[in-house]
């Protein structure tokens, strides 16, 4: 099995080295793999805790681990590895890590070289992502791994007739920190026992974000006596379904939009369709603001001080591959509408659960939860930030067992 995973792997390096003749993500990825050895020699010679995301939103679930370390233990240098551009493109600058750089292909030429190169005291991994070579490699040099905010699902590969070499990768981690006790008992049965359940880091870092949160003059002045809808990472699909309810607006609300990319062509499809005043982040002040119904944010690094200010929020992706992070929106007490795909995130089917947060499939759904909301913002509020914060303390557990002292 382990021949067919590797052979897997050969065809998509093929295939992202075709790609990258014609698409940027695909070619930033492919030299990133090639330039990933180059930047770890920084770290010959250093004590190294190595903390590998998939992309951003696995790297803001790892991150209040790192700031902890940082903080705690300088005398560690951090290496943080991305699997996607998204992910390495946002964050490459981020100054909590010694080294930012995509992970090697998880090739076994690959992974003996990087593994020799770094030498981890510890690694990090951030919810998922089980590159078998990579941890069978750990596992035989006897480094400390872990993975944090784990969730797992029946239909996962580990629990499949065929799922062998996927249940003996589980065995490179040292302990497992995963977000349910459902996961705990999926693993249970595989005899995965070396596990512990402590929730999401991701509430940590939301309560983080919302205690350093900005104020932002020109959103001080386009909300006042207004109550806002923050459409919050909102795509195409998002986006045509909110169209007919922003552009008829009654008087004393108002709308953010803060879409997942900012390029000019996504900036124009929303300027285009929009009948009603507007206005663009960049382009206003305070002054000229205040005449606009609708504010789009055509910059990125705003939305969760954004999210401060509003009354309600729409977070997008649902109806693509899944919804973003709605906590973002909650840990500031407000109701969140997004659309259908969001069964594999557990913090949501909560937020639905303590009637802080509604799932549309339609037009007419979007518009009826959020007239609700905004007739009725209170309780679903309140159960929204309760909801946050009775979850954070995460990160604290984690660190406290793996470092052996308190933060």
């Amino acid at each position: 099995m382990i021949y067919i995973y590797n052979f897997a792997l050969w065809l998509y390096k093929i295939a992202i080295r075709f790609a990258a003749c014609f698409n940027a993500k695909a070619r930033s990825m492919y030299n990133g793999w090639n330039e990933a050895f180059a930047k770890v020699e920084s770290l010959k010679n250093e004590d190294v805790i190595w903390v590998h995301a998939a992309s951003l939103g696995e790297f803001e679930q790892g991150r209040p681990l790192m700031d902890r370390i940082r903080k705690f233990h300088p005398e560690y240098k951090i290496l943080l590895t991305f699997f996607s551009p998204s992910g390495y493109e946002v964050r490459k600058n981020y100054p909590g890590a010694d080294v930012v750089t995509y992970l090697p292909i998880d090739t076994p030429k690959n992974v003996t070289a990087f593994i020799s190169a770094v030498k981890p005291k510890k690694v990090f991994f951030v919810k998922y992502e089980f590159w078998l070579n990579y941890l069978n490699t750990l596992r035989k040099c006897g480094v400390e791994t872990y993975i944090i905010s784990a969730i797992f699902r029946e239909k996962q590969v580990f629990f499949a007739w065929y799922g062998e070499i996927f249940r003996r990768a589980l065995m490179a981690f040292r302990c497992l920190y995963l977000q349910n006790n459902k996961s705990e008992e999926l693993l249970q049965i595989i005899d995965i026992n070396s596990t512990k359940v402590v929730g999401d880091t991701r509430f940590d870092r939301v309560a983080d974000i919302a205690a350093q949160a900005k104020k932002l003059p020109i959103l001080d002045a386009f909300a006042k006596n207004n109550d806002l809808l923050v459409v919050g990472s909102s795509w195409q699909p998002d986006e045509e379904i909110l169209f007919d309810y922003i552009n008829n607006m009654p008087e004393g609300r108002k709308v953010v939009i803060a879409p997942h990319h900012v390029e000019h062509l996504r900036i124009k499809f929303l300027t285009d369709r929009l009948t009603c005043n507007y206005a663009l982040y960049t382009e206003t002040n305070p002054e000229a603001v205040v005449n606009a119904k609708c504010l789009i944010i055509n910059t990125i690094g705003l939305l969760s001080s954004v999210y401060s200010y509003g009354k309600v929020a729409y977070v997008g992706g649902g109806f693509g591959v899944a919804v973003h992070n709605t906590l973002e929106a909650a840990v500031w007490g407000m109701p969140v509408v997004f659309g259908p795909n969001f069964h594999k995130f557990n913090e949501i089917i909560e937020l639905i659960a303590c009637h802080a947060a509604t799932p549309i499939n339609s037009k007419i759904e979007c518009e009826a939860a959020l007239d609700y909301y905004f007739d009725n913002p209170t309780d679903a509020g309140i159960a929204a930030k309760n909801y946050v914060m009775s979850h954070i303390g995460a990160t604290d557990i984690i660190y406290h067992d793996v470092f052996g002292d308190n933060c």
